[in-house]
């Protein structure tokens, strides 16, 4: 089996996902997944879809993530992971569509407007 690579955005944050044959190590940025994120809910989130179709301790997967937040990253990290497994096998694209798995989340930071003090607060508005 070669390496399945696929791409995960969310926000600013894009995350590229590396698919080997292993035994469940998740390495992102050279560091190990629980070192990463230390938070049990972001590490909750990255392993989801490898939860979701059984096959966590199948796989090892290298990411490497960059731009965004923490939360931004393991959503990013999460799509990805699902986009590598469907590449892989597709009979299981059903579950990870009908968990949200796979709908890459369109919402992004509205930009400042000029003339107002960001996107849509605008300046003190004084009569006299």
């Amino acid at each position: 089996m070669e390496t399945i690579n696929s791409l995960g955005r969310r926000k600013t944050a894009v995350a590229r996902v590396y698919l080997n044959k292993g035994k469940g190590k998740i390495t992102v940025n050279t560091k190990d997944v629980k070192e990463y994120f230390p938070s049990a809910l972001l590490q909750f989130k990255v392993s989801q879809p490898l939860n979701v179709l059984g096959i966590a301790e199948k796989y090892d997967l290298t990411i490497t993530v960059e731009g965004g937040g923490i939360n931004g990253q393991a959503e990013a990290i999460r799509l990805g992971i699902a986009r590598a497994l469907v590449e892989l096998d597709s009979e299981g694209k059903s579950k990870l569509r009908k968990e949200g798995f796979l709908t890459r989340d369109p919402r992004m930071v509205e930009r400042k407007k000029p003339g107002q003090k960001k996107a849509r607060k605008r300046f003190q508005f004084s009569k006299r």
